[in-house]
């Protein structure tokens, strides 16, 4: 199974009720590949797990594969492209080995519905984030069809969501068959290595002009607490020490405890509203009634009822109705991480209207200041769109401005390029010239890379604690290379002193020297130097003194 990811995390299993192996699933090889986002990491996880229990068996190479899938990302058109290219090589192999089926899976499936079968009339199944619980079926289904009715739209089996992911709040909870999904996975101590995603909503209700987001997830979704208390737990007891909740805008989860509703034993996630009552745009959290769990009692309920957990994370927060109860839970937890994701997209108020974010410049820089004041070591990390239809140079330069102000310890920049489904696809001509758009791109990353530089070099001299994550991409590459034995490369034992990389609770990188037993510990590492993107460290201790 290939994750564009070095995060590792637990897989789950088949829900129930789970369709009967496939004939000869047992011998059945799968070949998974991620693209996009940790919410698809875990997706593609709890699909591993699924099939997995059902008898699949996962593989590297996707050319000696019985079932190619690709779950796919629709937030960039390069993890498109890629894609497509992707679909477009199992075509030409199907070609010498027709019985080899092939699956788009996630976001693009969602959003293209059945244009990707009519393009692509290799694909065999679509499947939509919001219907993964029934992947195991139209597999199953695919097989059972036989060769001789595969190819084209006819025969291609599909499960997409279409125009009901924003159905009512009742239907919802009587229907979402999802959850089982995460409700069924497994927590072997095999299946991760310290590290483990925990979703907490799906879907969202922002509707930003440039984002897809909303109509290939749906609605925004919010799984009961007890749910997400009890997976942590399970992952804990399994030998995890780091979670990390996830959401598109986890900062607006809220679970109305005294409207849930139970179905075959189990309370049901909730459709969220946009969110209230009193919804501010920049200041305080919402204010919800008693019986109600907002994410900042999420955050100290899960530090109450899992005194283990060494770590606990979040992404992503969106920059509105961030309230200081929230930075008050975390700064009365130290296991929650100083780290706080705040896709601000524009320093220029025009342009973050034009998108429809909801805020203004100075109102993010006011949560800013709060956190700094709540939480004086927190590191903040952004997301920029270089090059938004009518951006000006002078908006380009006010986010230049907000990126010095902001002290991020980095920014994920990115060109602008029209996603079809979006407001702005539909409504705003893409006007800016792709020279333009690279050259800002450009300029805003040599801005970024001065102000990491600052914030890395910051922690030279300190100690500090560190969560082993792999071995570091130098020795990755090493291993992977061809002939890489014959000239003096082996991999290396668990006593064995490589190179590895690991993570602070402020999300920074470390590099350093040290064994394989580390991975999936919290170790403490001194920093002796320095760069834009890393912290290059020595281990302090032995090994037998690390948690």
């Amino acid at each position: 199974m290939s994750l564009d990811t070095s995060t590792h995390s637990t897989p789950g299993v088949a829900p129930e009720p789970a369709p009967e192996p496939a004939p000869g699933s047992s011998s059945l090889t799968v070949f998974l590949e991620t693209f996009g986002c940790q919410m698809n990491v875990l997706d593609s996880q709890l699909v591993h797990g699924q099939l997995t229990g059902l008898g699949y068996r996962f593989i590297d190479d996707w050319k000696r594969a019985d079932v190619v899938l690709y779950n796919t990302c629709s937030v960039r058109e390069r993890a498109e492209q890629k894609v497509w290219s992707r679909v477009g090589e199992v075509g030409v192999h199907k070609k010498e080995h027709p019985g080899v089926l092939l699956g788009v899976i996630g976001c693009m499936a969602e959003r293209d519905g059945e244009d990707t079968i009519r393009k692509y009339p290799q694909v065999d199944l679509l499947c939509g984030p919001g219907e993964l619980d029934k992947l195991p079926m139209l597999i199953d289904n695919a097989v059972r069809t036989g060769l001789e009715a595969r190819g084209g739209l006819r025969a291609a089996k599909i499960a997409l969501q279409g125009d009901t992911h924003r159905r009512s709040a009742t239907l919802a909870a009587a229907e979402d068959k999802l959850e089982m999904l995460d409700l069924a996975r497994s927590f072997s101590p095999d299946d991760h290595q310290g590290s483990a995603y925990v979703r907490i909503t799906r879907g969202c209700n922002k509707f930003c002009t440039y984002c897809v987001v909303p109509r290939t997830r749906g609605a925004e979704v919010h799984r009961p607490p007890t749910h997400i208390v009890d997976e942590c737990e399970k992952l804990v007891d399994s030998g995890v020490k780091e979670i990390t909740l996830l959401g598109q805008t986890v900062n607006h989860y809220h679970y109305d405890n005294t409207q849930s509703v139970e179905l075959h034993g189990h309370l049901q996630p909730q459709i969220g509203s946009i969110i209230g009552p009193n919804r501010g745009t920049g200041g305080p959290s919402p204010t919800f009634g008693a019986g109600v769990t907002s994410f900042a009692g999420l955050l100290k309920t899960i530090c109450q009822e899992v005194p283990d957990l060494l770590r606990l994370r979040f992404v992503t927060s969106f920059p509105r109705d961030f309230g200081d109860d929230i930075l008050q839970v975390m700064a009365d937890e130290p296991r929650i991480c100083r780290y706080l994701h705040l896709p601000v997209q524009s320093g220029s108020d025009r342009m973050l209207k034009m998108m429809n974010r909801g805020y203004t410049v100075d109102e993010f820089m006011d949560l800013v200041v709060r956190v700094r004041t709540f939480l004086p070591d927190a590191e903040l990390a952004t997301d920029i769109i270089c090059g938004f239809p009518t951006e000006t140079e002078d908006d380009h330069r006010a986010t230049a401005d907000l990126l010095r102000r902001g002290g991020f310890k980095n920014s994920f920049i990115f060109k602008y390029s029209p996603r079809p489904g979006t407001a702005a696809y539909d409504r705003l001509q893409d006007d800016v010239s792709e020279a333009d758009k690279k050259r800002r791109n450009n300029e805003l990353l040599a801005v970024q890379n001065e102000v990491s530089a600052q914030v890395h070099q910051a922690y030279v001299g300190k100690t500090i604690r560190v969560f082993v994550e792999s071995i570091s991409a130098r020795e990755r590459k090493a291993e992977s290379r061809p002939g890489s034995v014959e000239l003096g490369w082996e991999k290396p034992s668990d006593e064995q002193v490589t190179q590895l990389v690991g993570r602070t609770g402020g999300d920074i990188i470390v590099v350093f020297d040290g064994d394989l037993s580390l991975i999936g510990r919290v170790i403490e590492v001194k920093i002796v130097s320095a760069a834009p993107l890393t912290l290059f460290g020595e281990l302090v201790g032995s090994p037998a003194s690390v948690l």
